[in-house]
């Protein structure tokens, strides 16, 4: 009786899962689908500015996914959840120097700013999506009646 042949050992390390590919590498596809005179359309944008198909639409794609909030209730929002952090924040921060006979300093002021608007627009959303996921425009969830 004969054995199979022995299959050797692999010296390289098992590959990462797709999530843990190296930084830089794009390992993921996304598809749609278009109609014969949507894919010529988009295949003319492609073309006027010089760039594959895929490269056109991945551009594209990560554009208007990385864009300011384009409704305008939700820059407001942050603006005023900005506002709010600020104030709480440099209230807080002025009882505690005057607390211990100091001022505050305008380099902490700056710091507060710069940390309110890093956190003013993911702020804005959750206060939109808590609002809406509570009932929706009217602020209900029985449809707006008392």
């Amino acid at each position: 009786m004969t054995t199979p042949p022995r299959i050797p050992a692999s010296t390289h390390p098992p590959s990462p899962p797709d999530d843990e590919v190296r930084p830089g590498l794009r390992a993921k596809t996304v598809a749609t689908r278009l109609t014969p005179e949507e894919l010529r359309e988009v295949e003319a944008a492609a073309g006027r500015d010089g760039k594959s198909l895929a490269e056109w639409l991945r551009e594209l794609a990560l554009k208007t996914a990385r864009q300011r909030p384009a409704d305008p209730m939700e820059l407001l929002l942050s603006e005023v959840s900005a506002t709010r952090y600020m104030l709480l924040n440099l209230f807080h921060a002025t009882a505690q120097a005057n607390a211990e006979g100091k001022h505050l300093l305008p380099e902490s002021v700056l710091k507060i700013r710069d940390q309110a608007d890093v956190r003013k627009l993911e702020s804005a959303r959750k206060l939109m999506a808590d609002f809406l996921a509570q009932g929706g425009q009217d602020g209900s969830q029985n449809g707006g009646k008392p």
